[in-house]
C-alpha cells in the first residue's frame, strides 16, 4: 500500500469512528428522569397530534411572505400579566432586537449559549434569503410564543392568538424558531 492509499484508508477509518461517536440524545428519557427527580409522581405527557394542523403552501415559496415565531421572551419579560402568566407577544423586524430574554427557558446552558440572537430569531439570515428571491419577504413583525407545560393553554389560547397575528401581518407561512 502506498502512502496515498494509506492516508485514504486512515481517513475512511476516521470517518467510521466519528460516525460511531454520534449518538442521539435520549431527551425523552432524560425528561422522565428529571420529572421523577423533581418528585412528580407521573411522567411528563408529551403532546400528540393525530391530525397535524399543517397545510401545503397555497402559492410558490418565492411568492410567500414569511412570519417568524420564537419561543424567547421580550427583554424585561413584558409578555407577563399581573399573575405572571406569559402570553403571546410581538416585536418589530426592523430594527431587529439586539437580544431577547431566554434565561427563563430550559436549554443546555453548560454546552451552549443564547448570545447570538440569530440562532433563535434569524431576522438577518431570513432577510438575506428574501433578497435572493427564495421567498417574497418577511412580515413586519415577529411573534413570541411562550413555552408552556399546558397543552390546553397552548392549543386554546396561544396558538390561535399567534395565528391571528400572523394573518393580520399578511404572513402566508410561519417559521417556528424554537429555542
Amino acid at each position: 500500500m502506498n502512502g496515498e492509499e494509506s492516508a485514504m484508508s486512515q481517513a475512511s477509518k476516521d470517518k467510521r469512528d466519528d460516525a460511531q461517536d454520534i449518538r442521539a440524545v435520549p431527551y425523552m428519557e432524560r425528561t422522565r428522569q428529571y420529572y421523577r427527580a423533581l418528585g412528580y409522581e407521573q411522567d411528563y405527557v408529551w403532546a400528540r397530534f393525530d391530525d397535524v394542523p399543517f397545510a401545503p403552501l397555497a402559492k410558490p415559496l418565492a411568492a410567500v411572505r414569511l412570519g417568524l415565531v420564537t419561543t424567547a421572551s421580550p427583554p424585561g419579560l413584558g409578555n407577563r400579566d399581573a399573575r405572571g402568566v406569559r402570553h403571546v407577544w410581538s416585536g418589530e423586524i426592523a430594527p431587529p432586537p439586539a437580544t431577547l430574554f431566554t434565561d427563563n427557558l430550559a436549554w443546555d446552558k453548560e454546552s451552549t449559549h443564547t448570545e447570538d440572537r440569530e440562532s433563535y430569531l434569524p431576522i438577518e439570515a431570513a432577510s438575506a434569503l428574501a433578497r435572493e428571491g427564495r421567498f417574497a419577504g418577511l412580515a413586519l413583525r415577529f411573534h413570541g410564543v411562550p413555552t408552556e407545560y399546558s397543552q390546553r393553554k397552548t392549543l386554546s389560547e396561544d396558538a390561535p392568538e399567534v395565528l391571528a397575528r400572523l394573518r393580520a401581518d399578511g404572513a402566508d407561512a410561519a417559521l417556528l424558531c424554537a429555542l
